[in-house]
């Protein structure tokens, strides 16, 4: 049974904090893992929890092999989850503000190169509906650099083909608009006018990508398509639809856009998230250099 302070702060992040519905489903699933070690520590209400516990739970997810990342994420969640209850219900939270956030480890974003991208491209071809879905969807990800989230709720209404722009719903509810490129636009027009009506048969919504039944695409049906493509082309390395953002971001600084029109293109809300694309940069322009450069 849910406990009625989970219940009232998944309602507080949904409603007051507008998270999006992923990272709110996060915040519970630890939340509730966080409860379940606290029942078997015998442990039955938060005003108990000291840092010695706090200290413990985090032990046993290093123990379970758990990635830095989802450690990280779940000392987030529970210490948002304590201040919550010393704001609302007078609960200590010390025990959790006092915890270190793992160190994160490096690790570059991988992306492609421009032929490795045409590969894709060129092993999405088609003349199917499900093909004709496909470039229109690998364009727009590629024109845009949003996040397969992102991607999966746009409507067609957020599209407007004659200006090139699309509407984007990131996190936090934060709208943006993403301009993108005749190749995008002319994908998305065929994909408008002669894939998805066939696709849709006799659905009726307003998802801008849909799969073969015609219903909305999800998270991973957009893996599966990349994977599928990737299959299909002269690639060896394997794909996940970040990696398209990465790719994004990573062509336009090798190109010469600055770092702060990229920030506002992936809609990252601080610059330091935006900046992890400038080390990819600089290996590719020392890579470059050494290949171009008599005396490299």
């Amino acid at each position: 049974m849910e406990r009625p302070e989970v219940r009232d702060f998944i309602e507080f992040i949904q409603l007051d904090k507008n998270y999006s519905p992923h990272t709110v489903k996060e915040y519970e699933n630890d939340i509730n893992q966080f409860i379940t070690f606290l029942n078997e520590e015998a442990i039955t209400s938060f005003e108990e929890v000291e840092y010695l516990h706090a200290r413990l739970y985090v032990t046993k997810l290093y123990n379970a092999k758990l990635a830095r990342t989802s450690i990280s994420r779940k000392i987030s969640a529970i210490r948002t989850f304590f201040t919550y209850l010393s704001k609302e219900r007078d609960v200590n939270s010390d025990a959790f503000q006092a915890l270190f956030h793992p160190k994160q480890q490096k690790k570059l974003p991988q992306f492609f190169y421009e032929e490795e991208l045409e590969a894709l491209f060129t092993a999405a071809q088609g003349e199917k509906p499900l093909n004709i879905r496909n470039i229109a969807l690998l364009e727009l990800l590629y024109a845009t650099g949003m996040r397969v989230s992102e991607l999966t709720e746009l409507e067609v209404s957020a599209v407007d083909l004659p200006y090139g722009i699309v509407r984007v719903m990131g996190k936090g509810r934060k709208e943006r608009y993403i301009p993108i490129g005749s190749f995008a636009v002319s994908a998305l027009e065929t994909y408008l006018e002669v894939a998805r009506p066939r696709l849709m048969k006799n659905t009726q919504h307003d998802k801008l990508f849909v799969n073969n039944r015609g219903e909305p695409l999800t998270d991973m049906g957009v893996r599966y398509i990349l994977q599928e493509i990737v299959k299909k082309s002269t690639l060896t390395k394997s794909i996940y639809p970040h990696m398209i953002r990465h790719t994004f971001a990573t062509h336009l600084l090798n190109n010469g856009a600055d770092m702060r029109t990229v920030q506002e293109l992936l809609g990252h809300s601080s610059l330091s998230s935006t900046q992890i694309y400038t080390h990819v940069t600089k290996d590719h322009l020392l890579t470059t250099y050494k290949n171009s450069h008599p005396r490299a």
